[in-house]
């Protein structure tokens, strides 16, 4: 096996989750619909605006990398939803679908053999397409850890 394959190997397995962090469909799978819109103690959000802001920040990578024309939300509050505003079923779902399919975007771009994943991004200078997925793998797996967290103090796992 060739070292980029390889490393496109490395780089999907640590974007699916599995290995010392938790995946989405692991971290998200049968939270109760009761729980979306509820803030844990001392948390000035729900675990619906962590999806939420977890799936925007992935969109704005991905935007990045493949439109130079994309502009970036304001940061920090472009990154989150309003801190009142709240998610009913279908926008929990819609979340969670549109997270899933940039996800596989991002799994798209490092898959396929024509990604130059070490070649600078034409519209950024000293940015490159492998330093941009790193910083998905990066982000995701920081805060899914933390939904895993505020869904044990929450007590919102599935009793086994």
């Amino acid at each position: 096996m060739t070292a980029d394959a390889v490393m496109r190997e490395q780089l999907l397995a640590l974007l699916r989750g599995g290995n010392a962090h938790i995946g989405f469909d692991q971290a998200v799978a049968e939270f109760p619909m009761a729980h979306t819109n509820t803030k844990p103690p001392n948390v000035p959000y729900t675990p619906w605006h962590l999806i939420e802001h977890i799936r925007i920040a992935q969109w704005d990578i991905l935007e990045f990398i493949r439109n130079p024309h994309h502009v970036s939300p304001n940061w920090p509050e472009g990154y989150w939803p309003p801190s009142d505003e709240e998610a009913d079923a279908a926008r929990w779902e819609t979340s969670i679908r549109d997270f899933r399919a940039d996800l596989e975007a991002v799994q798209y771009l490092v898959s396929d053999p024509g990604t130059d994943l070490l070649a600078t991004i034409p519209h950024a200078e000293g940015y490159t397409i492998f330093r941009e997925i790193l910083l998905v793998a990066d982000h995701n797996a920081y805060h899914l850890g933390e939904f895993a967290i505020l869904r044990q103090v929450m007590d919102t796992w599935p009793a086994k």
